[in-house]
C-alpha cells in the first residue's frame, strides 16, 4: 500500500511532535511540560498541535499507540487460513522489523513512559488497542455461541503479553522481542493447565 504526499507529512508532523515531547520532558520532566512547549520545540502553531493530539499525554505516548494499532493491522492482514496464534507471531516478526529504535530515542522514552502521570493514558491507549484485537481475533475464531467472549479473552491476554514482552525488552535492551514473545505465549498456555 502506498502513502500519498499528504498522508505521509501528516505522519511526519505527529512525529516530530512526538519525538519534541518525549526530548522535552526527558529535559525538564512530564509535569513542567506544556503543550506549547511542544508545538513551539517542534515548529507548528498550537492548533496544530490539537489536530493531532488532544493532550500532551497522548503525544508522548504516541509510540505506543502507533505500535499497537500497526500490531492490529499486521494481524489483519495475515492469511485468512493461519490459526491466530500463527496470524500474531507472523505480525510479531515484522512489526519488529518495521519499529527499528533509535537507542538514545528509546533510552529517553524508557524513563518517561511509566511514569504515573502518564499511566491513564497509557490504560486508555491499551485499552483501545484489546477492543481493535479483540474484533480481528473474532474474525479468526470458529463462529459459535462463546466467539465474541473467547476473542476478548485471547485479545486481553495477548495484549498482556505484548505489553510485558515491550517493557522487558525495554528495560533488558532486548533486541529479539518476537523469542521473548514465544516464552510469554508458551508460559500463557503452559500456567492455566
Amino acid at each position: 500500500m502506498t502513502t500519498g504526499l499528504r498522508e505521509r507529512k501528516k505522519a511526519a508532523t505527529r512525529q516530530s511532535l512526538h519525538d519534541a515531547a518525549v526530548l522535552l520532558a526527558a529535559e525538564h520532566g512530564v509535569e513542567s511540560l506544556t503543550v506549547e512547549a511542544i508545538a513551539d520545540a517542534a515548529t507548528v502553531s498550537r492548533r496544530t498541535f490539537s489536530n493531532y493530539f488532544a493532550s500532551k499525554e497522548q503525544a508522548l505516548l504516541h509510540h505506543d499507540r502507533a505500535r499497537t494499532v500497526r500490531l492490529v493491522e499486521l494481524i489483519r492482514a495475515r492469511p485468512a487460513r493461519e490459526s491466530l496464534m500463527a496470524a500474531v507471531i507472523g505480525a510479531a516478526e515484522q512489526h519488529s522489523t518495521e519499529f527499528a529504535a533509535d537507542p538514545e530515542q528509546e533510552e529517553r522514552y524508557r524513563t518517561l513512559r511509566l511514569h504515573p502521570a502518564l499511566l491513564p493514558e497509557l490504560v486508555a491507549t491499551y485499552a483501545a488497542a484489546e477492543r481493535d484485537l479483540a474484533v480481528a481475533a473474532e474474525e479468526r475464531l470458529p463462529a459459535g455461541p462463546d466467539t465474541p467472549l473467547r476473542a476478548q479473552v485471547l485479545a486481553a491476554t495477548l495484549l498482556a503479553a505484548f505489553r510485558v514482552v515491550g517493557q522487558t525488552a525495554l528495560e533488558r535492551r532486548e533486541r529479539d522481542v518476537v523469542d521473548l514473545l514465544r516464552q510469554a505465549l508458551a508460559i500463557t498456555r503452559e500456567g492455566f493447565r
